[in-house]
């Protein structure tokens, strides 16, 4: 992790869960982090909650990532303050319970919004500021086991709709980034996580009563992005499947 001592990364999703998670690590090992989530006084209490000295490391802004012009804001603010972005991690999402056939099209255009153009969104301007200086930077996909295979409940109705195919999506976009970083001449590497379930604040009520204890720590999720980042120049992973031990799914 030395290579990235004061380097500058981009969390989404930042004021909670597995994005609160990284921007801790990120700062313990020494970069400038920017925690981009809609609310930011969680985030506040997030850096007052930092030791003294890391406080420094971390800087909140608010951002709706589904909404481009602010994400065009808030990276034209990031790049002024800090000259450049060496990471991104795309973290943030969510779900929205309901059946795809009958649920309201307004709620499942904001689910594809935040899942999938989202990371769009940010990856798009994260990427050109690494093109720009010629830097070997890292673009951090946090998927879902939901994007490797139809989460099925039994014989209950299902209701995660567009969820999955909007984590499916982002495989696909994974290998497109791959070989358009690659087309475009630079170094930087791409890399999707795929999480089995999460104590987070996305799980469901109805998931928790069968998942039981066999739920991963959002510190788990975090741990494999720091090893994906922390690898040699020449090695990219490509994509990581972690389930805890005796998952159903």
């Amino acid at each position: 992790m030395e290579r990235w001592q004061n380097k500058v990364a981009v969390v989404t999703g930042a004021s909670s869960g597995i994005g609160e998670a990284i921007v801790k690590d990120l700062v313990r090992n020494g970069l400038q982090v920017i925690g981009l989530a809609r609310r930011l006084d969680r985030m506040e209490n997030i850096k007052k909650q930092l030791p003294a000295q890391q406080q420094r490391y971390l800087t909140p802004m608010k951002c709706d990532i589904s909404d481009s012009e602010a994400v065009n804001q808030v990276f034209d603010k990031i790049i002024a303050q800090f000259g450049g972005i060496d990471i991104m991690v795309n973290n943030a999402g969510c779900m929205k319970l309901g059946q795809l056939t009958t649920m309201d099209a307004g709620v499942i255009q904001q689910v594809l919004q935040t899942n999938v153009m989202g990371v769009i969104y940010c990856t798009q301007r994260a990427f050109q500021s690494m093109k720009e200086r010629n830097v070997a930077g890292h673009v951090i996909i946090i998927n879902s086991i939901a994007g490797h295979g139809i989460v099925s409940m039994g014989n209950m109705l299902p209701e995660t709709n567009i969820y999955s195919p909007t984590k499916f999506a982002l495989r696909a976009a994974t290998e497109i980034y791959r070989q358009e970083f690659k087309g475009f001449g630079t170094k930087v590497k791409v890399t999707s996580i795929s999480p089995g379930a999460v104590e987070t604040e996305i799980i469901p009520d109805s998931f928790r009563s069968m998942i039981g204890e066999n739920i991963l720590r959002c510190e788990d999720i975090s741990s494999a992005a720091l090893y994906a980042i922390s690898t040699p120049p020449n090695v990219q992973i490509h994509e990581m499947i972690i389930k805890p031990v005796g998952e159903m799914f």
